[in-house]
Formats: structure tokens, C-alpha cells, sequence
């Protein structure tokens, strides 16, 4: 659980922190658009390079975005062997059984992986530089438009608010929860599947009795402050656009048009 970095924020003083949400949302739009154009290897080192020239550029720790692919190791590997052994097309490398690897699957499961992993450092790139209301309140700002077709704009908005500021406390109440049944004699890394399944039984129930009555909590503490989503509601902090969000949006935009001509004008050799 302490590995797990989606929905915390990593403080700093770095131009990234500073830039409007609005814009790396719209920025994250577009490398995630990128990375699915993506179609060689090159184009994945190239795009490590600015991750790491990002990474300095924010004063992210590159080991705390390390952390959130650790998350997904089963998943990678997952898609990995799946695409590996069932897809059939290009050259026989090695057959055993109903499992046949190829040439052309061996390349395109590495290349999901590698999509896979770069598209939750992206996400988390996001959430580690942007502060939940923030996030929210840039979420809120881009759809205003659907304000004009009845879709409750602004609720949607508290609702993620509130789901990304309980990823944290929750975390925190699970850890606090583990660390007090490792206390009274309780393994949850021993035994096979089923056994460990079992020995989480402890942790759940408790950790939903609490959210439900924090969530209880919450509701109590909206409603004494008589809170109305319908009235409109200003902002104590107004986001503007400033230099550096320009400057971000023209180096992800070179970058997403470079990786667009490379694969449509000369055949992926980027």
C-alpha cells in the first residue's frame, strides 16, 4: 500500500506545480494520444528521455514514479505473456503444446508493456504534481460546457474531489489496520492464494466500517454547512494561463505532432 502513488500529491516548488490544471490535463490528453501512435522502440526511448527531463523539470523523484508501475507488475506481465502466446502472425520462433511464439508477437508484447507502463507514469505524473481541488476544479472548468445539456458539472466535480482525497486516508487507514493485526500475530505474505485472501478478511472489514463512517462524517459536516452544488460558487483561487503553460503546451504538442508524422510519413522509423 505505501508503494501505491495514484491520488498523492508530491509538494514542490517547480514551474510544473505552479502550471494551471487545465492545462496538464489537456497536456496528459495528449501524451496519452501520443503514446498509442507510438510504433518503435525508438519512439519509447526517446519518450523515456522526456520523462526524465520532466522528472527533473518537477522535482518528482523518478523513483517515486517507479513506484506506481511496481503496482502493475502482474498486470504488464499478464498482457505481456497473453499477447506473446496467442498471437499468431509473423515468423515461428518456439512452439510447445497449444503455445506458439512468433516474431511479430514477441515484439508486440513488448511493446504493450511498454505502452501500458508509460501511460500510468503519464497518469501519475498528473496527480503527484496537481493538488486534488486543483485536479477538480480543472476537471470542472473543462466541462463546463456540458452545464448547457443538464449534466451536474459541479457534482461530479465534488464527487472526484472527495474519491481522490480518500485514496490517501484510506491507504493510511489500511496500513494502521495491517500493522495492528501483524501485532496480534497476523501473516498476509505466507500461505498460498487462498490463505492470504482469507487473512485480508480482518483488514476489509474494519477498513469498510470506517470509510463508511467517515463518508457518514462527511455528509453530516456538508449538511451543517447547509452546502447547495445548485447556487453559483466562486473560487478562492482563479487559475490563469501563464508563460510556462504555453511553453508546456508547444513542447508536448512538437512532441505528439513529431511522433504523428514519424509513423504516418515515414513509416515508424521514429
Amino acid at each position: 500500500m505505501k508503494d501505491l502513488t495514484f491520488g498523492q500529491y508530491y509538494p514542490s516548488d517547480s514551474v510544473v506545480h505552479r502550471m494551471d490544471a487545465r492545462v496538464k490535463i489537456l497536456l496528459m490528453i495528449l501524451y496519452i494520444v501520443a503514446i498509442f501512435f507510438i510504433s518503435s522502440y525508438f519512439g519509447y526511448a526517446v519518450t523515456l528521455i522526456f520523462i526524465l527531463a520532466f522528472s527533473l523539470v518537477s522535482k518528482v523523484p523518478i523513483t517515486k514514479i517507479l513506484k506506481s508501475v511496481k503496482r502493475i507488475t502482474v498486470i504488464l506481465v499478464i498482457t505481456a505473456l497473453l499477447n506473446l502466446f496467442f498471437v499468431k502472425t509473423g515468423k515461428i520462433i518456439a512452439h510447445w503444446w497449444i503455445f506458439t511464439i512468433t516474431d511479430y508477437g514477441l515484439n508486440y508484447a513488448i511493446m504493450m508493456a511498454l505502452r501500458l507502463t508509460f501511460l500510468v507514469i503519464g497518469t501519475t505524473f498528473l496527480t503527484l504534481t496537481t493538488t486534488p481541488t486543483e485536479l477538480t476544479d480543472g476537471l470542472e472548468s473543462l466541462m463546463t460546457p456540458l452545464k448547457y445539456v443538464k449534466i451536474p458539472v459541479h457534482d461530479i466535480a465534488v464527487i472526484m474531489s472527495i474519491a481522490l482525497r480518500f485514496i490517501p486516508t484510506l491507504m493510511e487507514e489500511t496500513q494502521k489496520i495491517m500493522n495492528a493485526q501483524k501485532a496480534r500475530g497476523a501473516t498476509f505474505d505466507t500461505g498460498h492464494l487462498h490463505q492470504r485472501a482469507k487473512a485480508l478478511l480482518p483488514v476489509l472489514i474494519p477498513l469498510f466500517v470506517n470509510a463508511f463512517r467517515r463518508a457518514d462524517e462527511l455528509a453530516f459536516a456538508l449538511d451543517a454547512r447547509c452546502y447547495n452544488a445548485t447556487e453559483n460558487r466562486t473560487k478562492y483561487k482563479v487559475q490563469k494561463i501563464k508563460g510556462s503553460d504555453i511553453v508546456g503546451i508547444l513542447v508536448v504538442g512538437g512532441y505528439l505532432a513529431l511522433v504523428i508524422v514519424d509513423k504516418y510519413v515515414f513509416g515508424g522509423l521514429f
